[in-house]
């Protein structure tokens, strides 16, 4: 299946070339790839930092100088791929970042040189009281939403492919397939609604959970120095919703 040249340069652009090109503020693509980083990443480490006691108010200030901290410490211009995971790299460095914020005595009042990240703040509250109902610990939780993360962009990428195909109205009536267990829903009560043949359900789902499946792996690898890493993270990500 052909893509667009735009979703082609969107999802051919791992996770690490984005670092990277954030890191080096001679380039003028460094903001782009900050912002492109943003706006993946940035709720599991809001949601990390409110189960760590810190108010709304506080968890978005601390997102916002963290992901901004890390290009004026110059932590991503330095960064090596051979760190290997990029979400175990995120992870301690917010620790750390925590840390140090809790041990300065003096700390900038909320709002005073705050550089403002253009992220959906005003649904940020409600998104995390939805997602911490079960309330497991910081980092586990924060390997949930990382999934979720993921799960997200996989999503948005299938749409965007039968958008292009004009298959839009048979992704998203079978979408529901993706999180459900196998025999969880009827493929006949769907092949009724569809006017389907039921064996012509069951095939699409099949070729839909298999390019689901292939394509949640590339978005894997792209966080991972190791390529021979996928499964085992797809793994530790997919435990982490029955933590």
């Amino acid at each position: 299946m052909m893509e667009s040249r735009e979703n082609r340069d969107i999802f051919a652009t791992t996770r690490w070339t984005m670092v990277m090109a954030a890191g080096d503020r001679e380039s003028a693509s460094s903001d782009a790839a900050l912002q492109s980083l943003c706006s993946i990443y940035w709720f599991p480490l809001y949601a990390y930092i409110r189960r760590r006691g810190y108010t709304k108010e506080d968890a978005e200030d601390r997102t916002q100088e963290f992901i901004v901290g890390l290009l004026a410490r110059e932590d991503l211009s330095g960064l090596d791929r051979s760190r290997g995971k990029f979400r175990a790299f995120l992870l301690a460095s917010l620790k750390h970042f925590l840390a140090n914020q809790h041990a300065k005595s003096n700390r900038q009042k909320r709002g005073g040189h705050l550089t403002h990240l253009s992220l959906d703040w005003q649904s940020a509250d409600h998104r995390f009281q939805v997602v911490d109902d079960q309330q497991p610990s910081p980092d586990l939780a924060f390997d949930r939403e990382w999934a979720i993360t993921l799960l997200e962009q996989v999503l948005a990428k299938l749409r965007r492919e039968a958008e292009a195909s004009g298959t839009v109205d048979r992704f998203d009536a079978l979408k529901s397939y993706l999180s459900l267990a196998k025999g969880e829903m009827s493929y006949g009560q769907k092949a009724a609604e569809l006017g389907w043949e039921e064996g012509a359900v069951r095939v699409a789902v099949h070729r839909l959970r298999k390019r689901y499946r292939s394509m949640l792996k590339l978005e894997i690898s792209k966080t991972l120095d190791d390529p021979e890493m996928v499964d085992e993270e797809l793994e530790v990500l997919m435990a982490s919703f029955s933590g």
